[in-house]
């Protein structure tokens, strides 16, 4: 950030001040969602393939290569239509954004199923041999396009259109729908996504006003949730993990988050909606929930 308060949402452009600004903020959010919306489908082309069996490096570092001119695109789009170059990419704090996200995001997708396990609901084996790079692949595509689409679009066009409570709650929503399409969704999946993910990540961008430790949370949660645990990553089953985990027969679903995995369970709803209460309620208090002034105070001129 550069020293002023609030988030960096637009203000110059097609978001300048001016009569109906929330519908152009609107048009302008869902114009850029169907353009990443394709960037990411072909991510996950390469992807997804990759994330049902073993993969290579190589293969990864396509995928790698389709998000990282994802978000170039994205700078470069923002830099004609918006008049700025994004706040929201700042390279200089990546790296440590990056490191702590991605261990915060292990710890938690841990943590819930530790929880699981001493709620006796899941059972773990292994460890095994298993590559890792179809799930790596998974983990950048998934939380490299889906904190582009939901954080960097989404929640801030639907905040300069609407404000931050509205935007807040829509982006949730709309993160928790979009898990319906998913193998073995149900209602109370995407529920708990919403709420335990959707409203996490966003707290995570707002209190940076970046999105790389957002990024690094849903890389890390997916990774160590498919590969290290070796449990359903939203509904879709993995092949190759290093341990194995799945819920106990008649284990109760509220509880175990039956066949969609950790995500539906109880243990990573009170992980994912008690980290989300203390980060949202970290960047309030920075003052990051209300968006940067159309123009700074005019400075004082000594006499």
């Amino acid at each position: 950030m550069d020293g002023q308060r609030g988030l960096e949402v637009g203000r110059e452009r097609v978001l300048h001040p001016g009569p109906l600004r929330w519908l152009r903020s609107f048009g302008w959010m869902a114009v850029l969602f169907v353009i990443f919306a394709i960037v990411y489908a072909g991510a996950q082309a390469v992807g997804n393939p990759l994330f049902q069996g073993g993969g290579r490096a190589l293969e990864v570092l396509e995928v790698t290569a389709i998000c990282l001119a994802g978000l170039g695109l994205y700078a470069l789009i923002v830099r004609l239509a918006e008049g700025r170059w994004p706040e929201e990419l700042s390279l200089k704090p990546a790296p440590l954004d990056l490191v702590l996200g991605l261990l915060i995001g292990a710890l938690m997708l841990s943590a819930a199923v530790g929880g699981l396990y001493v709620l006796g609901v899941y059972e773990i084996s292994g460890p095994r041999e298993a590559s890792p790079w179809g799930t790596i692949a998974m983990a950048v595509e998934s939380g490299v396009m889906e904190e582009l689409l939901m954080r960097a679009i989404v929640l801030r066009l639907l905040m300069r259109a609407f404000g931050i409570w509205p935007a807040l709650a829509l982006q949730a929503l709309l993160f928790g729908a979009l898990h319906l399409a998913n193998p073995n969704a149900t209602l109370t999946a995407a529920v708990a996504i919403a709420i335990e993910a959707g409203l996490m990540l966003a707290g995570f961008y707002l209190l940076t006003g970046r999105l790389w430790m957002s990024i690094g949370v849903h890389a890390a949660w997916n990774f160590t949730q498919g590969w290290i645990w070796g449990a359903s990553v939203s509904g879709i089953p993995v092949k190759e993990s290093w341990l194995v985990s799945t819920p106990k027969p008649g284990a109760p679903e509220f509880l175990s988050g039956g066949a969609f995995g950790p995500e539906a369970s109880l243990p990573a709803m009170v992980v994912g909606t008690s980290v989300a209460v203390v980060v949202l309620w970290k960047a309030w208090r920075k003052g990051m929930f209300q968006a940067r002034p159309d123009a700074a105070p005019e400075a004082s001129v000594a006499a």
